[in-house]
């Protein structure tokens, strides 16, 4: 089977999102969707989505054009071969004791991080949004502070970027998932990139919805950076996932958006122990009372 990806950037966040709105109803419909900004500074914003059946160019090109967007680029990528052939040549992006590349940065590492080599494009999660920066902070800081996580879940894994870096401190399996089956094999194709075939288990689901999740649960720290949406509907699930005195560390909130998410949680028995705002973005990291 051939997945399509089509990607453009552009400068303004309103147009970026009123785009990846209009990218959902192009026919053939996008199997997902993502918008995102660059955290570089350069207020530059991508919006992506990908597609089982070739996307029309005319199509494109209307939307691209409506919205003062480039014009899509549009791969077609083997389902067999999700890194050697989707790339995008991003900047290495630090966090704490962690650092996000791609393989064209291979050899010009900063020496004593912990490396994660992303390079798909088709799940979103580079390290280059502020959701999935703080959320590497977060458990930077976790591991700072001397927590050792026995059992970890990463909900709604997009790349997997963060059940990695939590596999590649820890010697458990770290369970992922995600509500796409395209993510789940980018997740486990970039586990093999990154030598951990094995250590991540990733399966299709919505939230816990999974025997694999369901059985391993209760987890000491669970990863969700997902959307406030799902947050709100996901916390009496969550409080059931997550271990007494466990961590979840929660991002894809906008700053706008955190003191409900925060509440929310809060009714769900959780308590905060930090909360960080990276860009429009912010994360928080609670502990189950």
């Amino acid at each position: 089977m051939m997945t399509w990806t089509a990607l453009t950037t552009l400068n303004n966040k309103a147009q970026a999102e009123a785009l990846g709105e209009a990218l959902e109803t192009l026919t053939p419909e996008p199997t997902g969707v993502g918008v995102f900004e660059v955290e570089d500074g350069s207020g530059v914003w991508e919006v992506g989505g990908y597609f089982i059946e070739a996307p029309g160019a005319a199509g494109l090109a209307l939307l691209a054009a409506m919205n003062g967007a480039k014009d899509f680029v549009v791969s077609e990528v083997p389902e067999t071969d999700w890194v050697a052939h989707v790339r995008r040549e991003l900047p290495p992006v630090e966090a704490g004791r962690f650092v996000v590349y791609g393989s064209h940065d291979a050899d010009s590492l900063p020496e004593g991080k912990i490396p994660l080599l992303i390079e798909a494009a088709m799940a979103f999660g580079t390290g280059h949004h502020g959701t999935t920066l703080g959320c590497l902070i977060a458990l930077d800081e976790l591991i700072d502070a001397g927590f050792v996580g026995q059992n970890v879940a990463d909900i709604g894994c997009g790349t997997a970027v963060l059940a990695m870096a939590a596999a590649k401190v820890w010697p458990q399996t770290v369970l992922a998932s995600d509500i796409d089956e395209v993510a789940v094999e980018v997740a486990l194709a970039n586990a093999k990139a990154n030598d951990l075939d094995g250590r991540i288990t990733c399966v299709e689901a919505a939230g816990f919805d999974h025997p694999t999740l369901q059985g391993a649960a209760p987890f000491d720290l669970i990863f969700a950076n997902i959307l406030k949406g799902p947050l709100l509907m996901l916390a009496d699930d969550m409080a059931g996932a997550c271990a007494q005195g466990g961590h979840i560390i929660l991002s894809g909130i906008l700053n706008e958006q955190a003191d409900e998410v925060q509440t929310c949680y809060s009714s769900a028995g959780f308590a905060l122990r930090k909360r960080s705002s990276i860009g429009d973005w912010t994360t928080l990291t609670l502990t189950r009372n």
